[in-house]
């Protein structure tokens, strides 16, 4: 383990990185359902969604911790997948075999980018506060998820967000387990992050928001996992829309990706996995359109793991390996509660938004682009839609202002890409 993951050197043991790769795989285990209920409005039958989904998951956690020695997570991304059933399936009127010959190609072109300088080219051309905006950007997104789950807030027809029921027992279980954690977390507990989601876990059976009823042990029907698995459909190979569409597709994978490695190098204070991670992911894309899903990504949950102390990839490959066990007890999975992972993802949240003291605010041409990011990101609960506005507003401002020479000519076809995105997506 040693010679191969280097705990000694990046500061770690084996108990550090199991523990994290289990807090890792509570916190982001609800994908397992989320995403197959998804997969199943395109035309997937759910368990047969279940089990791609697991298998994908355990392939890319497997593939980036070897790889490229991160503690990061490669799951199954959401927006992706609601991308993935609403606007390419049924909106675009493809058949769900199409979409996963999408996926198959976005992820060849994410490898294409990936292994050679393209990828270092585009991350040496996106400037610094539009970096440090991203980090920030996710974080306030992992709050709002967080106090979401818990339903704290809640949708709203006049406001967007309004506060939720307050008295809940999950919100109750969810307030005392923020203060849980933050203590544990301040005081620097061993296993502080796993404690919190022990304790309140317990917290919510004790207030009746969790139950043990219904647990068994269940292996889905591999039968109905057959027909998805490897079926994808080239008959719109000839049609413009199909290459356009998986174009788009991958631009939005690539630069959602680049900007969740850099967030998640960012708190790690490490970058030499960079590289390594963002091959890792394009291989991992390239899989799930085999596996029968939508395309995964570096997930934001990854934080909670690295956060809790991982910081190799056998955090990730404990994590792709509870995955792969948890095939046979998908009733379990639902025993620990939203309200037990929330804290988690708000404290985590908080932690990452310190990095807006390195936005500078007193120019505007950097600040404006860079604050637009980090109030879109969790706005529009998307990464890549987040950053899209402030890439093109970034060298719009500063070609406006006769500053033009100091934008790397790689952003200005950034932003013409992210630009040609939306019309795309608007105009197909």
């Amino acid at each position: 383990m040693e010679r191969l993951f280097k705990l000694t050197q990046h500061g770690t043991t084996l108990a550090k990185e199991f523990s994290a790769g289990f807090i890792s795989y509570i916190t982001v285990v609800y994908i397992i359902i989320v995403n197959a209920t998804i997969l199943a409005a395109a035309g997937i039958p759910l368990e047969a969604g279940i089990i791609a989904t697991i298998l994908t998951s355990f392939l890319g956690c497997l593939i980036i911790g070897f790889w490229s020695n991160t503690p990061i997570l490669l799951i199954p991304g959401m927006g992706l997948n609601a991308m993935f059933t609403y606007t390419i399936v049924q909106s675009g009127g493809f058949t769900w075999q199409e979409a996963l010959a999408m996926v198959f190609v976005t992820g060849l072109i994410f490898i294409v980018i990936a292994f050679t300088p393209i990828a270092k080219v585009i991350t040496s051309s996106i400037p610094n506060s539009l970096k440090e905006a991203i980090t920030i950007g996710i974080g306030i997104l992992l709050i709002l998820i967080g106090f979401d789950n818990a339903g704290i807030i809640t949708d709203s027809e006049h406001t967007l967000l309004a506060i939720g029921d307050l008295s809940s027992p999950q919100a109750i279980t969810t307030f005392i387990g923020l203060i849980i954690t933050v203590l544990l977390f301040v005081k620097n507990i061993p296993g502080n992050l796993l404690l919190s989601i022990l304790i309140t876990s317990l917290l919510s059976i004790w207030f009746g928001g969790a139950t043990f009823e219904g647990i068994s042990l269940t292996i889905p029907s591999l039968q109905e996992y057959i027909g998805v698995f490897g079926q994808l459909s080239w008959a719109q190979a000839g049609n413009l829309v199909f290459w356009l569409t998986s174009i788009s597709f991958a631009m939005v994978i690539v630069f959602e990706n680049i900007g969740l490695i850099h967030g998640h190098s960012k708190l790690l204070n490490r970058y030499d996995g960079n590289k390594k991670s963002l091959q890792a992911t394009a291989i991992s894309v390239l899989s799930s359109g085999i596996l029968g899903t939508s395309p995964t990504v570096a997930s934001v949950e990854s934080a909670a793991g690295i956060t809790a102390g991982g910081r190799t990839g056998l955090t990730s490959i404990v994590t792709g390996l509870f995955f792969l066990v948890s095939i046979l007890f998908i009733p379990v999975i639902k025993i620990v509660p939203a309200s037990a992972v929330s804290p988690i993802l708000i404290l985590i949240g908080v932690l990452m938004l310190q990095n807006i003291v390195h936005i500078s605010i007193d120019d505007l041409t950097e600040s404006l682009p860079a604050l637009l990011i980090i109030v879109l990101i969790p706005l529009t609960y998307s990464i890549a839609d987040g950053m899209a506005i402030g890439f093109v507003l970034y060298p719009l401002l500063k070609l406006l202002i006769g500053k033009g020479r100091e934008v790397h000519p790689v952003l200005y076809l950034i932003a013409l890409l992210f630009v040609s995105n939306f019309v795309i997506q608007y105009a197909f």
